[in-house]
């Protein structure tokens, strides 16, 4: 079986600098588009959720993009659904058992990359059906976002204008939670994949690990930055000891833009790091709770 991650590890730098850049909500305005019409009527067919379905919806759209958990990969993600709905006293009323996948737990804590290919492994390796059923309801998220997202999604504006500007000073690299294939079809029809040096997803294993793997011992301190909408995102370069942009949701564009007219040049210029990084983090952290509305 090909290494997923061969491409990574052969990655060499050509650029004094390194921008990791995440794809749904940070450069492609996907976020919603994914999660309402595509993830959430999916967690509600695949789990039986339909007699709670204004409560399912209610909790993954939270989970997905309003909380602190926003951009996680899917399947911790369908825990931490699954945990929120059984403590909802609508969901207890209703008698509704929400399962508690003590397989899926112990798959995550296995330390392998938390994607398809790696699922499929421990299926064949088990044969065990609930982690089966876990695949299958992967597998259609696949499937429908594919159908409802061919030929649909842009990259925000100032994306393209940041991409190409800075192709000829830094190493780019895609490093996203979402499928490898999806990502290279979004950003190659929309011929901003000839800027990056690579595109990374889940297959690649976690944010942080793509990040250590493609610039440790490579560049320069404050040369390293990620860009990402999510939490996730900024632990992903703390964890790398990496400078951090956030790209804000509900203000992307103006992100984008900022970005493009001010931070960039920060960046290059070596004055981003300490009061103006700080800065740009405090706006971010602020739009995006770990209480949810409903407790």
């Amino acid at each position: 079986m090909p290494d997923p991650q061969a491409a990574l590890k052969a990655f060499s730098p050509k650029h004094d600098f390194f921008v990791g850049i995440d794809s749904d909500g940070c450069a492609f305005d996907t976020m919603e588009l994914k999660h309402k019409e595509c993830f959430i009527p999916q967690l509600i067919k695949h789990w039986g959720l339909q007699p709670i379905s204004k409560y399912a919806r209610e909790v993954g759209e939270f989970v997905n993009l309003y909380s602190k958990w926003r951009g996680a990969n899917r399947f911790p993600v369908l825990l931490k659904i699954f945990d929120l709905l059984r403590e909802r006293p609508e969901v207890k009323a209703r008698g509704i058992e929400i399962p508690e996948l003590p397989e899926l737990r112990a798959w995550m804590d296995s330390g392998v990359p938390l994607g398809n290919p790696s699922l499929t492994k421990a299926i064949a390796e088990s044969g065990d059906p609930v982690l089966k059923k876990i695949l299958e309801y992967s597998l259609d998220i696949n499937r429908v976002v594919e159908e409802m997202c061919t030929g649909g999604v842009m990259p925000f504006p100032y994306v393209g204008e940041v991409l190409e500007k800075l192709s000829s000073l830094a190493d780019m690299v895609v490093v996203s939670v979402a499928p490898t294939a999806t990502l290279q079809y979004e950003w190659g029809r929309n011929n901003i994949d000839q800027y990056v040096a690579l595109i990374c997803g889940q297959e690649f294993g976690a944010k942080k690990d793509i990040l250590k793997q493609a610039t440790f011992g490579h560049y320069a301190p404050n040369h390293v930055l990620m860009m990402g909408d999510a939490p996730g995102d900024l632990k992903a370069a703390k964890a790398n000891s990496t400078l951090f942009y956030p790209i804000c949701p509900g203000y992307e564009t103006e992100s984008w833009e900022r970005f493009y007219t001010e931070a960039l040049e920060k960046f290059l210029n070596g004055d981003y790091a300490g009061e103006y990084e700080a800065a740009r983090i405090s706006e971010f952290d602020q739009l995006l709770p770990e209480k949810a509305p409903w407790e």
